[in-house]
């Protein structure tokens, strides 16, 4: 039987089990696996079978540069992360060479999930889920308007840039803290707002930071599977449970939220809701367009994300799926030799 070959660019490293998943797929079918990025040794190249290094570029060029690996190397299914809306946006390159690739088509709504303050204007709108208070500053000034206001409503207050990925840039104002607690304690992202401020006032613009009310209640990432047309297959609610346990639920409220995303905005292939409550209420902390960074943990449902995707992106149906819950998992880590070798 051919491989089928499935090609991954810049990744994070936890790419290195979706891999695996892919290639230890419950329908016994042979795959070859491609991946780039930028650094030469990085964990998401060692479970693919050819690796290379990509160039440090963006737009068209990169674009052109991912479709051209996929024409060289006759790459039937590409899974962009890095740079996803600039592929998203060059579509008929891949089209071209015959590539399927794993990403939204509608730039509009693609673009409105990756700049955070965006898509809670369009959530609001439908009503689906609530979303936190918030304000966006992009000079200090504005910063401390929106600081003011939050806690003046009663909140505590945190701040993220709106376009970061998982928790790069969030930290959480903390005007408690004890100087000796944070430079003999634990590294924490707490930070006073006469620090935060300072900081900010030494530019005189900086890109958009989403100023929020610190949600304290339980966070959920409800892993999402849907056909190409974005037909919810199944979802799995995956909550912090402490440390590093995770606890897969069988939630129906954060199950009615999934279906309602899935209807409002046909979000193809793998997605990944994250909620926090406040309460008894969840509140939208972002839609994240591809797989998550803990999917491999929601696999542990019996749903193969990685694989049941591209086995969708091939035009292959996808049976009904039944995830199991109640699962409470966590994971430990493996030493593994490192390929220094590119192909």
């Amino acid at each position: 039987m051919k491989k089928v070959k499935v090609y991954f660019n810049r990744w994070f490293s936890v790419a290195y089990h979706y891999m695996n998943a892919i290639r230890n797929n419950e329908d016994g079918i042979p795959f070859e696996i491609y991946a780039t990025h930028s650094d030469p040794q990085h964990m998401a190249l060692q479970a693919s079978d050819v690796a290379e290094v990509e160039p440090r570029t963006s737009g068209v060029e990169y674009a052109r540069f991912c479709a051209d690996f996929c024409r060289r190397h006759e790459i039937d299914v590409f899974i962009p992360r890095w740079k996803m809306l600039d592929i998203s946006k060059h579509l008929h390159l891949f089209d071209d060479v015959g590539a399927k690739v794993i990403v939204c088509r509608d730039t509009e709504l693609l673009e409105q999930l990756m700049e955070k303050d965006l898509f809670y204007e369009s959530i609001r709108q439908k009503d689906i889920v609530a979303i936190p208070d918030y304000a966006i500053a992009s000079n200090a000034e504005q910063f401390k308007q929106a600081y003011e206001s939050l806690t003046a409503r009663g909140h505590k207050v945190c701040f993220k840039p709106c376009n970061a990925e998982g928790g790069m840039g969030f930290r959480i104002i903390d005007n408690e803290r004890n100087p000796l607690e944070k430079l003999f304690g634990h590294a924490l992202n707490h930070i006073s707002f006469e620090e935060a401020h300072r900081v900010l006032s030494s530019t005189e613009s900086f890109p958009n930071l989403m100023v929020m009310e610190l949600l304290e209640g339980y966070e959920y990432s409800i892993d999402c599977l849907a056909d190409r047309e974005g037909k919810l297959l199944a979802a799995v609610p995956r909550r912090k449970a402490g440390g590093r346990l995770r606890l897969l639920e069988q939630h129906t409220e954060l199950l009615d939220v999934a279906q309602k995303v899935a209807d409002a905005y046909h979000i193809p292939y793998n997605y990944n809701i994250q909620v926090k409550y406040n309460g008894e209420r969840p509140k939208l902390l972002e839609i994240n367009p591809r797989m998550s960074g803990g999917l491999h943990v929601s696999c542990l449902s019996g749903i193969n994300f990685p694989y049941l995707a591209v086995k969708s992106a091939l035009g292959n149906e996808i049976g009904p799926l039944y995830p199991q819950y109640d699962i409470l998992a966590s994971h430990i880590e493996q030493p593994i030799t490192i390929r220094t070798s590119l192909h």
